[in-house]
């Protein structure tokens, strides 16, 4: 890619709503990510009875289970909600670029 090309779309204000919208967008489902599987990473660490309880009088099965299972989840659902705004709203704006660009 040439420089001036380069220099083009870097220059190109829809370029930098791009990258701010995605880069803080990232970070926000980053940090829910983070902060769900530290807490349960943590829970497991200092208080390991919280989730070591069984579900029932009777189970071998232990509330740290489910929730465990709640955290996988939850990554892709982030992970759908990631994809879902990036082949929408991000792709619409790279497209906008693409076209800014051809045109000049």
């Amino acid at each position: 890619m040439k420089k001036e090309l380069v220099e083009q779309i870097k220059a190109n204000p829809d370029y930098q709503t791009l990258v701010k919208a995605r880069s803080g967008f990232a970070i926000k489902l980053s940090i829910a990510m983070l902060v769900v599987y530290f807490t349960f990473i943590l829970t497991i660490a200092f208080n390991p009875a919280a989730l070591g309880a069984p579900m029932s009088a009777d189970s071998v099965t232990t509330i740290g289970i489910p929730i465990g299972m709640a955290i996988i989840v939850f990554a892709f659902i982030l992970t759908g909600i990631y994809t879902k705004r990036a082949n929408s709203e991000f792709d619409d704006l790279n497209n906008k670029i693409k076209n800014s660009i051809k045109e000049n």
